[in-house]
């Protein structure tokens, strides 16, 4: 019988939510069934594949150990007869099945395709499109007189009309009738060209058009002539019939990709692998991807391989308009292979904290030059805020430059874009506004380009406020859906739940659906998807396994959210309910001639209810008929089958039962013998388990053999081999007892086979059956067994919180490995995902390592070594919650209060409103009253007494005992000796502080500062005071009276100590007082104060020191410091070289107030190097450094040389010592003597002048120099002609000195004259000598009036014969100062004897 032949494209296009979005399924359409083929021909190694769960399996001929030679060819006789039978009953049970499939198949296609011609598209999925084509056509070569079929599929809205051409001519069927057959069925369009001949060699065309544009496919279709039966239809060329087309290769998927989470702006790789046969590296197999059944095709955003045995799609760019079911078809010679599973993309972290997402879909409708209707889909707001409006953003192709075009947020999904220019292309984003912030960015749209739209007819444009044209039909004024109806939850798998809703009663231009779900218990909501989905059924994907959900769903349109619907019913995340799969190893553990027992493996899938039923099948391994063995339910995984014959091999199978029903059947076992067993060895092991499987280690366990051997079983050998490998290792070299053992070492992510073998006394047994692949590698989510103490009644437990469990999920706890039944030493208790293993009364008898097993998982379990030190610290624990104190964070203390009242307080970490205590006093109790108060506050969880007068009697020892609940506590504190001493001072003294603020007082005390300019600052503050307060400062008991009087009434006072020193040593004092009382503050600064006050200072002065300086003196080199302020007794070090420098007569150290100096006397090149000074302030060091040497200390030296040179001629030059008055008064007739004593080295010229010029010496005038000390002018007789300006010059080689005497002669009679000494002073300035003599004037006689004083301007010439060694004036280049700067001599106004007047 033949099938209809299925075209791919025939199959269904519109989404269907399966029971699980990782579905996958594998459709093949044959295109020709024959009838039954010969059977010994082969079947298809995909086809094999295919129906490999529904084919029986294969006779396999069982191994003997010993047989006769006529028990052998008898026994091969009955086999190969059987193997025959069977072979042509499964020859025959295949192929009908596979015609029964594919008839299935087509039925099931039929129906989707009706179903689809029904749907109704969604206004926002019809958008405006070019025709495009999806399937081209393609090229043909066929022999003559043969039919040809050119077919396409084209897609475009509104959909487009198909014309065929041949070389350019339209085909027009009516002008050939049966010639061409044009064909559109389900958006396949199909041109039959019938018999063809070599004139219908040509290139054919199918051109599709709609209203916005037309595409053209073309393919070429040679038709040739058998050979002999005329020329080549096409030049010469011969059509390649042998080639292979990739639609002709057979695939078969392997690994499939499964349900995906990903987050805006990662990437993700879906991958599938195959099978290709042949594997044809240069033709790689067709692979379509579809999103939500639409063909996607390679771009930017979507990249996509296949080759290498696999098919991939990269999305290099999530965003959440790539959410959707995501389907691979694969094009094969029977059809296609497809496979499906669901991308779920989740919103990226906020732009600002409660930020909505972003929203997605954004698209362009109703192009045209002037403006550009912009739409997109709301994002989902789940836990924020709701949206209140949208920014549009537009940027021009080939830029980077986003504008946003609406100045104030949009409230609908969408929006008319104006002011674009035309012929230019654009590109679009959106923007979600709410009250926290505005979201990242949408997807950009397709290119847009501005330009007349091809329709003539445009959507409906409304002018609001006269300022923007939206565009809005007007079936879309109506706002927001209504609520989706009643939402229901099923269970699906252990991590989705199945959810279905009725739609809303008011759809409003539906774009789809939002799904929230939250855990039960829980506040926060969670999205279930981030795109609106279009059908109102769903399934969630992601859950904790055993959580208890519930769902809520919001219909979207352009104008938002709909309200949230009701909650669904809390579900727990449980599979659906089915019945098991088969069980799987059956393995023979022992025989004794009449029975075998086998032992096999539980269902990898338990069906979402306990396996509580096992059924045994059996039959003779040379007959198909099976026989049951049990028709009670067996509940164990081992059974004994009696009644067997001895010597005959039998096949067993086992079929598994829960409360949804029995399963299939497990493929038949091995045969095995009916023979006893007699060999030494013990049998094999079975039942092997494994848990606590991380990442390197598991525990293997496993079931003692039921055949023991000669002797009992002493001990076991676990070997291990990687997955693949038959290479096994012994994992443990000496037997162990127990029938557990951790393995370790493993590598992450390997997969492990294992198998145990016995040893007793004879040997070792034949190993056990290979165990199931382990995978190294953790569960996701694995917590470990948490040991513990309840806090509320002290019960020591080892806890465990499974990461995934059922609703058939039991903890199973075990000690050691050996499962804890009903045992008095402990309790299990679960909860939920928590088990708990209480221990009754805990010892040492309960130390061991613990394990637990949750059944009906992949896995779950852990173990906890107990130990006797944390048995120990549990036990304390226990003890402390059992007998509950009231825990404390602070004793019994005290502390005093103002006025002297003394505080007795503790602090609980925590008191309860009806908490009672007492204070016992010395062995008395004592309440409330007068004298103390009493009191508590729980909040804080302070106990109080407050004692006002505390005196001597108030010794002794104080207590509180504490009753809050069952806890109680109580705490003491002696107060005895001298510690009660010390309160009782503190008590004395804080009655006295209270008294000695009633009136005047320092509110703080006298305490130092130190200003910038270094002066110290005593300071006090004052509190209480009025205008008649005083404050007065003493010094060692003397009263100090500042220049700037205090001011009490600013709060502040202050006693300034300029240019601190060591004088400033002493006790200083501040008196307050008024009418109200005083108060004193005493400061003495001495010891550490003065040193602290000297550190402050060098602080600041260290801070302002100047770099060191080089000052030049005759003496030697100094190097100088300038600071704010210098004393010596700051701590100032010199070091030359990093040595430190003493003071001595070679390096002298000093300073003024200013700057400090150290001098280096009559240096010498040893001086030469790094000098540095040092100024500590007791906590930082400031230095200053200066390089004597080089240059600097030549110079230096130099200049030391020549001011040493200038202050040795300073010394030694000619000089008056004394004797000499300013001014002489006498009476004629007397005799003058003016004499003085001179001094220099060497001893010097001594020149007299009268009037500037030089006196002789005569007998009225005599000159004399007596003994190079004393010079003298003696005048006999005076006269008014001497009256006059005397001078001395004393000069020798290194300078001299110019000193004047005025002389005043007065006649006998008359009034003694005033001395002028001004006049005096002035005529001693040292005389110039003029450029050419002058004749000389004569004085007048001085008369008393004042107007006979000689004028000082008028100077006599010097004479020109006086040398000019001996000039009164001094060389330039004499070291000497200036003349106006006199030698020390005794003051002028002391005068010369002179006789009284008579």
């Amino acid at each position: 019988m033949a099938s209809k032949v299925i075209p791919w494209y025939k199959k269904k296009h519109v989404s269907q939510v399966k029971t699980d979005y990782a579905y996958h399924h594998t459709k093949h359409v044959s295109k020709q069934h024959t009838e039954s083929k010969s059977s010994s021909k082969s079947v298809s190694q995909a086809q094999a594949q295919a129906t490999e769960a529904m084919a029986e399996q294969a006779y396999t001929v069982p191994v003997f150990r010993q047989r006769t030679a006529e028990e052998t060819e008898e026994y091969q006789r009955v086999s190969k007869n059987v193997g025959k039978g069977l072979a042509v009953i499964q020859e025959e049970l295949h192929r009908m099945r596979i015609a029964t499939k594919a008839q299935v198949e087509s039925l099931e296609i039929q129906k989707e395709v009706k179903g689809m011609m029904r749907k109704r598209v969604d206004l926002l999925e019809e958008i405006p499109k070019l025709p495009d084509f999806l399937v081209a056509l393609r090229p043909h070569t066929v022999w003559e007189k043969t039919p040809v079929k050119l077919f396409c599929t084209v897609e475009g809205n509104p959909r487009p009309i198909v014309k065929w051409y041949k070389d350019g001519v339209p085909v027009d069927p009516l002008s050939t009738p049966g010639k061409y057959k044009i064909e559109n069925k389900y958006g396949v369009h199909s041109l039959i060209v019938s018999r063809c001949v070599v004139s219908d060699t040509a290139e054919y065309s199918a051109v599709a058009t709609n209203q916005h544009g037309t595409a053209t496919s073309k393919a070429k279709i040679i038709v040739k002539r058998p050979a002999g039966a005329g020329e080549s239809c096409h030049l010469g060329l011969v059509p390649h019939l042998t080639e292979i087309h990739a639609s002709k290769l057979d695939v078969s998927l392997l690994d499939r990709f499964p349900v995906s989470f990903g987050v805006e702006g990662n990437s993700i790789r879906l991958v599938c692998t195959m099978v290709v046969v042949p594997d044809l590296p240069n033709i790689p197999p067709i692979a379509q991807w579809y999103r939500d059944d639409k063909l996607l095709k390679p771009s930017k955003l979507v990249e996509m391989s296949v080759g290498g045995g696999a098919a991939s799609l990269t999305l290099p760019h999530l965003a959440k308009d790539d959410e959707g079911l995501y389907t691979l078809r694969i094009f094969t010679k029977d059809g296609t292979a497809e496979h499906s599973a669901y991308l779920f993309v989740s919103d990226a972290a906020p732009s600002a904290p409660g930020a909505p997402g972003a929203p997605m879909s954004v698209k362009a409708y109703d192009i045209n030059s002037d403006y550009v209707l912009v739409a997109w889909k709301p994002p989902n707001t789940v836990n924020e805020a709701p949206i209140t409006g949208y920014f549009v953003d537009r940027c021009e192709a080939g830029t980077d430059t986003w504008v946003q075009c609406n100045d104030a947020p949009v409230k609908i999904c969408k929006y008319p874009v104006h002011g674009l220019r035309v012929g230019h292309s654009y590109y679009f984003r959106v923007r979600a506004v709410n009250s926290s912030g505005i979201s990242r960015p949408s997807r950009k749209s397709d290119k847009v380009t501005a330009l007349d739209a091809a329709e003539s007819e445009r959507l409906q444009v409304i002018k609001i406020e006269g300022k923007y044209d939206i565009v809005i039909k007007d079936d879309d004024l109506e706002g927001v859906p209504s609520a989706p109806g009643h939402v229901v939850a099923t269970r699906n798998t252990k991590s989705s739940v199945f959810v279905q809703w009725e739609a809303p009663k008011h759809l409003k231009h539906l774009m789809g659906y939002y799904i929230d779900g939250r855990v039960v218990g829980a506040k926060e909501w969670f999205a279930c998807n981030h795109k609106p989905f279009k059908h109102t059924r769903f399934v969630v994907h992601g859950l904790i396994p055993g959580e208890t959900y519930v769902f809520r769903v919001q219909a979207v349109n352009l104008f938002g959210l709909s309200e949230e619907s009701q909650e669904s019913s809390p579900i727990a995340v449980e599979p659906a309910l089915a019945t098991p799969s088969s069980p799987f190893g059956i393995t023979m553990l022992s025989s004794d001639g009449s029975s075998i027992t086998v032992a096999w493996k539980s269902p990898k899938h338990c069906g979402g209810s306990k396996v509580n039923a096992y059924y045994i099948d059996k039959r003779d391994a040379d007959t198909l008929v099976w026989k049951e063995v049990n028709l009670n339910a067996v509940t164990e995984r081992m059974c004994t089958v009696e009644n067997l014959k001895e010597g005959t091999f039998y096949e067993f199978r086992v079929t598994a039962g829960n409360m949804a029903g029995v399963g299939l059947p497990s493929a038949a076992s091995v045969p095995m013998k009916c023979e006893a067993w007699t060999m030494e060895e013990p049998g094999p092991a079975y039942d092997l388990s494994f848990s606590e499987v991380r990442s390197h280690s598991l525990v293997i366990l496993w079931r003692a053999p039921i055949y023991t051997g000669a002797s009992a079983v002493t001990g076991y050998f676990v070997d291990m081999a990687k997955k693949g490998s038959s290479e096994f290792v012994t994992v443990n070299q000496e037997a162990v007892s127990h029938r557990y053992l951790q393995v370790t070492g493993l590598e992450e992510g390997e997969s492990y086979v294992f198998r145990v073998r016995a040893v007793n006394a004879h040997g070792v047994g034949k190993p056990s059956q290979l165990s199931e692949p382990v995978c190294a590698k953790a569960i996701p989510g694995t917590k470990e067994i948490v040991a513990g103490v309840d806090e509320e009644t002290g019960d020591v437990f080892l806890s465990l919180e499974a990461c995934e469990i059922c609703e058939t999920s039991k903890f199973v706890w075990s000690k050691n490995y050996k499962l804890i039944s009903d045992c008095p030493r402990v309790a299990v208790t679960t909860k939920g995902r928590t088990s708990r293993l209480t221990f009754t009364n805990p010892d040492k008898d309960d130390l061991g390592k613990y394990s637990v097993i949750v059944t009906d998982t992949d896995g779950v379990s852990a173990s906890h070594t107990l130990t006797e030190d944390a048995l120990n610290t549990m036990l304390e624990l226990s003890y402390a919650i059992r007998h509950p104190i009231v825990p404390l964070k602070h004793g019994l203390n005290y502390e005093v209060l103002e006025k002297g009242h003394v505080r007795f307080w503790l602090q609980a970490v925590k008191l309860s409103p009806s908490v009672s205590y007492r204070f016992i006093v010395n062995d008395k109790e004592v309440t409330s009253g007068e004298g103390q108060k009493i009191s508590h506050d729980v909040a804080t969880g302070i106990i109080q007494m407050t004692v006002d007068h505390f005196t001597r009697a108030n010794e002794g020892t104080y207590t509180v005992q504490i009753h809050d609940g069952k806890a109680k506590t109580q705490s003491s504190l002696v107060l005895v000796g001298d510690v009660f001493k010390a309160a009782l001072k503190e008590a004395e003294f804080q009655r006295k502080e209270h008294i000695r603020k009633q009136g005047p007082h320092f509110s703080e005390y006298l305490y130092f500062t130190v200003t910038e300019d270094c002066t110290v600052m005593l300071v006090c503050k004052v509190a209480n005071v009025k205008k008649e307060s005083t404050l007065h400062w003493y010094k060692d008991d003397e009263e100090i009276v500042p220049d700037t009087p205090p001011n009490v009434m600013s709060g502040s006072c202050a006693l300034p100590l300029p240019l601190f020193s060591r004088k400033d040593h002493g006790v200083y004092k501040a008196v307050l007082s008024d009418d109200r009382g005083k108060d004193t503050s005493v400061f003495d600064i001495s010891g550490k104060v003065f040193d602290d006050i000297i550190n402050a200072i060098a602080q600041i002065a260290g801070a302002s020191a100047s770099e060191l300086v080089l000052q030049c003196t005759p003496e030697g080199i100094r190097l100088q410091c300038y600071m704010n302020y210098y004393t010596e007794e700051m701590k100032t070090i010199w070091k030359h070289k990093e040595n430190k420098i003493a003071s001595s007569e070679k390096m002298r150290i000093g300073g003024t107030a200013e700057m400090a100096w150290m001098q280096i006397c009559d240096p010498s090149d040893k001086e030469k190097g790094h000098y540095s000074m040092e100024i500590s302030d007791g906590v930082k060091t400031h230095t200053r450094t200066f390089d004597l040497s080089g240059q600097a200390y030549t110079d230096a030296y130099e200049e030391y040389l020549r001011l040493k040179a200038a202050a040795f001629a300073e010394k030694n030059r000619g000089r008056v010592v004394g004797g000499l008055p300013d001014v002489v008064t006498i009476m004629e007739e007397k005799s003058l003597s003016l004499t003085c004593t001179v001094w220099g080295e060497p001893t010097p010229e001594v020149t007299w002048f009268k009037n500037e010029q030089e006196v002789a010496s005569t007998e009225h005038t005599r000159v004399m120099f007596d003994g190079g000390k004393f010079a003298s002018l003696v005048i006999n007789k005076v006269t008014p002609e001497d009256s006059g300006k005397y001078s001395i010059n004393v000069r020798n080689k290194y300078g001299g000195e110019f000193v004047e005497i005025t002389v005043s002669v007065y006649r006998h009679g008359e009034k003694i004259p005033e001395p002028k000494l001004g006049q005096a002073k002035a005529a001693a300035t040292t005389p110039v000598l003029p450029k050419s003599p002058a004749p000389p004037s004569k004085t007048p006689t001085p008369t008393p009036s004042k107007t006979q004083t000689p004028a000082p301007s008028m100077k006599s010439p010097t004479p020109a014969s006086t040398p000019i060694s001996k000039s009164p004036t001094p060389t330039p280049k004499s070291p000497t100062p200036p003349r106006s700067v006199k030698s020390p001599t005794p003051p002028r106004f002391m005068k010369s004897p002179t006789p009284p007047r008579k």
